[in-house]
């Protein structure tokens, strides 16, 4: 089922609204990167969502993510899920309430066309990868988003056919913290990069 695309209807190319309401986005993680990056995709026009988080959200955690201090203490997906239908009610949004594993990721994101790799920790970010690539959807990851001043840095590297890591691939979040200037820029390039692989350049 396709929902009526309210915001750009009328501004992009034949066929690139019906693409937009058809793709659907799966989002593995909802902090910085995923929550950030959900918002700029409804900006963009997408209206199919998926996102995946077992986590709530915190007071320290609204300095760099799509959250207000109103929802502190909510499942993180669930208060996402309120500021995007805020944005676009027409949303299809699936909002999962559970802890990404190697056991369930593939099985979890397995009906998304595109999908975004948006957690926290290195190793989370390899066992991802590792189970959702052999899937063959176009998937994109995030490596290098600590520190303040080099957000310049941020890079897209195409890795495979399907497989593209945006970041600076150096800044540890945990020896360089992330703020929200980094972080959002580097949603900004993956929300580039899946609307340019949804209707291509305009």
């Amino acid at each position: 089922m396709t929902y009526k695309n309210t915001l750009f209807s009328d501004e992009l190319p034949p066929g690139a609204t019906k693409r937009l309401e058809e793709t659907l986005v799966g989002i593995a993680g909802a902090g910085g990167l995923g929550s950030n990056l959900a918002h700029l995709l409804v900006r963009s026009g997408f209206t199919r969502l998926r996102v995946v988080d077992f986590d709530r959200v915190e007071a320290s955690n609204l300095s760099r993510q799509y959250y207000f201090p109103h929802q502190v203490g909510m499942l993180k997906v669930e208060a996402l899920k309120r500021n995007l239908l805020a944005i676009n009610p027409h949303l299809a949004l699936d909002a999962v309430a559970i802890r990404i594993e190697a056991e369930n990721a593939l099985r979890l994101f397995a009906p998304c066309h595109i999908i975004a790799e948006c957690l926290d920790e290195a190793k989370e970010k390899s066992m991802f990868i590792a189970s959702v690539l052999p899937a063959n959807r176009f998937l994109i990851s995030v490596s290098g988003i600590g520190g303040i001043g080099d957000a310049s840095t941020v890079g897209v590297h195409r890795i495979k056919d399907n497989l593209i890591i945006v970041g600076d691939l150096t800044s540890s979040v945990e020896k360089r913290p992330p703020f929200a200037p980094k972080v959002n820029a580097a949603a900004a390039f993956v929300a580039d990069l899946i609307l340019h692989h949804t209707v291509g350049s305009y």
